[in-house]
C-alpha cells in the first residue's frame, strides 16, 4: 500500500458538489469580506462550544496575537507556554514584546502543571496551555494555578475544536481561546483561517475592532489602531458546508484511534495515546495520533519502505530546541519525548484496511 500522511484532495473531494455550490454562490454575489457567511459561521461555532462570542480571523497566529494585545500583555511581561507546540504559540507573545517562558510536558505530551507553577515569577502575566493533538489539558489544575497567582489563562486550542475535559469544550476555560482552520485540521478551510472565542463582552468587542483596522461597524469609524485579520467570507462558506458533518468527522477519527489501539496494544516498545474510552474526563478528537517508539527513526524508515508516510511535529523539534530562538532552558521530559515521538496517519480518508496495514508493519518491525 501507499499511504500518505495526509490526503489534501480528500478534504475537497468528499463534499465536492456542496462546496462548489457554496463557493459559486459567494462569488455570484460578490460577497467576499465580512459578509453573512462569516457571521453565521461565527454563530455556529459559538453555539457548538458554548461561548457568547466567536470572532473569525485570518489565521490562528493572528488570533493569539490579538488576544495578547487586547489584554495588554507587553514588554516586561512573561507568559508561560509549553515547548511542545508550534512556534506560533510563543511567537504571538514575542511579537508584542513580552517574553515566552517554556514549560516541560507531562506523560500525556501536554504541558505539565507542576512545570508551569515552578516557572511563575513576579513578571508572569499569563499562562497559555496548548490543547495538543485534539486532547484537553488537566484544566482543573491549570485553572487553580491561574486563580492562585492571579494570572490570565489563554488557550491555544488550535488542534482541539470539540475536544472536552469534564464535559467542557476546549477554548472555553480561560479568558479566551483560539482555533485554527488550517487545511489539515479536523475542520479546515482551503488556506489559512482562525478564530478567537471568549465569554468576555469587552474583549470580544475590542478584538472585532482590532481584526478590521480598528474600524467599528458603524460607518467605518476608526476607534483604535488595528490590523487586517479577517476570516475570508469564502472560507467561511466552505466551512459552513464542512461543519454539517463535523460530528461524523470526529466520530470516525475516534474509530480510527480505537483501531490503532487494538492493533498496537501490547507492544512494549511503544507508548500509545489514551484510547477513546480511557477516561471519562476526556473526550479527544484525535487531530493527530502521536505515539512514542523505541528505535523511532529506524521504525519510521521501515514504514517509509513499506509505503507509509509519517512525520514528527514542528519539523522534529520542540521550540527550545531551535538554536536561532536562543532559549536556554532545561526541559528533560520534552527532550526525551522528541527522541521517541512521531505521528501516524490520522484523517478520515484512512480506511480500516490501511490502519490494519500500518499496525501490521509496526508489529513486524518489533517482531510481534
Amino acid at each position: 500500500m501507499e499511504i500518505p500522511f495526509f490526503r489534501y484532495p480528500h478534504v475537497f473531494g468528499q463534499q465536492r458538489d456542496a462546496i462548489l455550490n457554496a463557493m459559486i454562490d459567494v462569488m455570484d454575489r460578490g460577497a467576499f469580506i465580512l459578509q453573512a457567511e462569516v457571521k453565521e459561521f461565527e454563530e455556529q461555532i459559538a453555539r457548538y462550544i458554548g461561548v457568547r462570542h466567536a470572532i473569525g480571523t485570518a489565521n490562528a497566529t493572528n488570533a493569539l496575537e490579538l488576544i495578547v494585545r487586547a489584554t495588554g500583555i507587553s514588554t516586561g511581561d512573561e507568559v508561560i507556554v509549553p515547548s511542545h507546540t508550534f512556534v506560533a504559540t510563543a511567537a504571538a507573545i514575542k511579537n508584542y514584546g513580552a517574553t515566552p517562558v517554556l514549560a516541560d510536558c507531562g506523560d500525556d505530551h501536554l504541558v505539565d502543571p507542576d512545570s508551569i507553577e515552578s516557572l511563575i515569577t513576579k513578571r508572569t502575566k499569563a499562562i497559555m496551555p496548548v490543547q495538543l493533538n485534539g486532547r484537553v489539558c488537566d484544566m482543573d489544575r491549570l485553572l487553580a494555578i491561574a486563580q492562585a497567582y492571579k494570572l490570565l489563562l489563554i488557550e491555544d486550542s488550535s488542534q482541539a475544536l470539540g475536544a472536552k475535559f469534564k464535559g467542557r469544550c476546549a477554548g472555553t476555560f480561560g479568558l479566551a481561546g483560539v482555533f485554527s482552520f488550517y487545511p489539515a485540521k479536523v475542520l479546515g478551510c482551503f488556506g489559512d483561517g482562525g478564530m478567537v472565542v471568549t465569554n468576555d463582552d469587552h474583549l470580544s468587542e475590542k478584538i472585532r475592532l482590532m481584526r478590521d483596522h480598528g474600524r467599528s461597524g458603524h460607518g467605518g469609524e476608526v476607534e483604535m489602531w488595528g490590523i487586517n485579520s479577517r476570516l475570508d467570507n469564502l472560507h467561511a462558506a466552505i466551512m459552513l458546508v464542512k461543519f454539517r458533518r463535523y460530528t461524523h468527522e470526529i466520530a470516525r477519527r475516534r474509530e480510527l484511534a480505537a483501531r490503532y489501539q487494538r492493533g498496537l496494544q501490547g507492544i512494549p516498545e511503544l507508548t500509545l495515546p489514551p484510547a477513546p474510552d480511557a477516561s471519562p474526563d476526556h473526550f479527544d478528537i484525535y487531530q493527530n495520533y502521536e505515539i512514542e517508539a523505541d528505535r523511532r527513526d529506524a521504525l519510521r524508515e521501515h514504514l517509509e519502505r513499506n509505503g507509509v508516510k509519517t512525520i514528527i511535529q514542528w519539523g522534529g523539534k520542540a521550540i527550545h530546541q531551535f538554536p536561532a530562538l536562543s532559549f536556554r532552558c532545561q526541559l528533560p521530559r520534552t527532550d526525551h519525548l522528541f527522541t521517541r515521538c512521531f505521528l501516524l496517519p490520522m484523517n478520515t480518508s484512512l480506511t480500516d484496511e490501511e490502519v490494519d496495514y500500518i499496525c501490521a508493519n509496526i508489529r513486524s518491525f518489533y517482531g510481534c
